[in-house]
């Protein structure tokens, strides 16, 4: 296998030219016919270039070759029933997921939503955060469901979210393990400016008023009591 051509396959799949990515793998399989990684690689790029058929043919040839590789194992799992309209292309940079102490968290969701809405996520794809009186669910832009964040995170970033702080949400992986997402705090509210939206430390329930607001007035208190249930 050409190191160089792969490399440059890799590169270009990151930046979403997936044409490109493509034809570089292409050319790998020339010089090695059963080479899987490139061949999982094609497959990605026909997904997100829209040819679904093409991607499951791949896949398939990927499994005949090698009947236990996860990757194409997961890919067709994941395809089952979408068509081409169902695609939306992703581009998950080496900066996408660059983490920054107190405005960044990777969280996994609780209550995973269906398949069907799942299988039309990718590493990459933006997401948002649905704040509730009891809880935070995930959805996708048109407001489907794909899972919600554990108590603790939710109580902190409800209250967050409500004195003016703004969010970006990515998803950062899903398969069998269940579903990452990626959080990137994008801004404060005037009376939260020095309040991280995450901390170090494992954020409990019960204590999770910024040091910062303890000993302020009620009115710039980051909690506010929650409604019974």
């Amino acid at each position: 296998m050409d190191t160089d051509l792969a490399q440059q396959a890799i590169t270009c799949a990151l930046a979403g030219e997936w044409k490109k990515a493509l034809e570089l793998n292409k050319q790998i399989l020339k010089e090695t016919r059963n080479d899987v990684d490139a061949l999982n690689r094609m497959a990605r790029a026909y997904f997100n270039l829209g040819e679904i058929r093409n991607a499951k043919k791949i896949a398939e040839k990927v499994l005949k070759i090698d009947q236990f590789n996860s990757i194409a194992f997961k890919s067709l799992k994941k395809w089952k029933g979408l068509k081409a309209s169902d695609v939306k292309p992703s581009i998950p940079s080496d900066e996408t997921f660059l983490e920054e102490p107190g405005k960044t968290k990777i969280l996994t969701l609780l209550h995973p939503g269906a398949q069907a809405v799942l299988a039309k996520l990718d590493s990459g794809s933006e997401v948002k955060l649905a704040p509730y009186s009891h809880r935070v669910s995930v959805v996708t832009d048109d407001g489907k469901y794909i899972g919600r964040l554990s108590d603790d995170i939710a109580a902190r970033l409800r209250n967050l979210i409500r004195m003016g702080n703004r969010y970006k949400v990515l998803i950062k992986s899903i398969d069998e393990g269940g579903v990452k997402i990626f959080i990137r705090e994008l801004s404060r509210g005037e009376k939260v400016t020095n309040v991280p939206s995450f901390s170090a430390e494992k954020i409990e329930y019960v204590s999770f008023t910024p040091p910062e607001l303890v000993h302020k007035k009620d009115e710039d208190s980051l909690v506010e009591e929650e409604e019974e249930e």
